[in-house]
C-alpha cells in the first residue's frame, strides 16, 4: 500500500477527485515510481494498492542548462518547459545584464518557486525524476561547469557554429548556458573560454525559450525522440 496525505493526498481527493478503483502512477522523483490503484479516499487520504513497480534510470549523457535570470514570471515558464522537454538539471545564473536581481530573503523565495515549477513540471509531463535546481550561480562558477563537461555551449547569435552541426558526447554532461535579456556580455564570453559559442537559427529568440529550443535540438540529435 501507499498513502497520500497532506498536499498530494488533497489534490488527489478533493481536485482530482479520484475514487475507488482508479489508475494512479506514483513517483519518488529519483526515478522510482509504481502504478497503482486507489483503494480507498477518507478526507484528504487515499490509500493505494501498489500494481507494479518500475525505475527509469538517469541517461547518459547529463542534460544542463544554465539559465540567466529573466524578468517577471518567465524564471518559472523556462523552468517548466526545461522540465516537460527532459532536462535533467537546472542552473540559475546572475548574468551581468540580468534585470532579475535575488538577493536575501527575495532569492531564497524565488528559488524555491523554481523547485516547486520544475515539481510541479516532472507530474504534469509523468518524468519519473524531478530535475535538480541548482542554487544560483555566479558567473565564474558557470565557466567551471562548462570547463568541467563532456560539452559545454554558449547560445550566442552571432556565433557562426550551429548546435545543430555540433559535435556531441555520449557520457558525462553536455551544458547548455543562456543569456539574458540584454545578452551575454562580451567580459563573459571571454570567462567562457573554453565553451563553444553556438546558435539555433536565424531568428533571436527570448531567453524563457532559447533554452527549451536547444534542449530539443539535443535530445533529437541524441536520438531519444523519433
Amino acid at each position: 500500500m501507499i498513502v497520500l496525505d497532506g498536499d498530494e493526498g488533497r489534490h488527489a481527493a478533493r481536485v482530482k477527485r479520484l475514487g475507488p478503483g482508479e489508475l494512479v502512477l506514483v513517483a519518488d522523483g529519483r526515478g522510482g515510481f509504481a502504478d497503482c490503484a486507489v483503494d480507498s479516499v477518507n478526507g484528504d487520504t487515499v490509500r493505494l494498492s501498489v500494481r507494479g513497480r518500475g525505475y527509469e534510470p538517469e541517461l547518459a549523457p547529463r542534460l544542463v542548462v544554465v539559465q540567466a535570470l529573466p524578468k517577471g514570471d518567465r524564471g518559472e515558464l523556462s523552468v517548466e518547459v526545461l522540465t516537460e522537454l527532459g532536462v535533467d538539471e537546472i542552473v540559475p545564473w546572475a548574468a551581468a545584464r540580468s534585470i532579475a536581481q535575488w538577493r536575501d530573503q527575495r532569492g531564497a523565495k524565488a528559488l524555491q518557486k523554481w523547485r516547486r515549477t520544475a515539481q510541479e513540471a516532472a507530474k504534469q509531463s509523468r518524468r519519473p525524476r524531478v530535475p535538480v535546481v541548482a542554487e544560483l550561480a555566479a558567473t565564474v562558477a558557470v565557466a567551471q561547469r562548462l570547463a568541467a563537461a563532456a560539452a559545454g555551449f554558449v547560445l550566442h547569435e552571432a556565433a557562426s557554429e550551429r548546435l545543430a552541426c555540433a559535435p556531441l558526447p555520449t557520457s558525462g554532461e553536455i551544458v547548455l548556458v543562456v543569456g539574458p535579456e540584454g545578452g551575454i556580455s562580451p567580459d563573459e564570453l571571454v570567462t567562457f573560454g573554453a565553451a563553444r559559442s553556438v546558435r539555433l537559427g536565424g531568428a533571436v529568440l527570448r531567453t524563457s525559450t532559447a533554452g527549451a529550443a536547444a534542449l530539443a535540438v539535443v535530445q533529437s540529435r541524441l536520438g531519444r525522440w523519433g
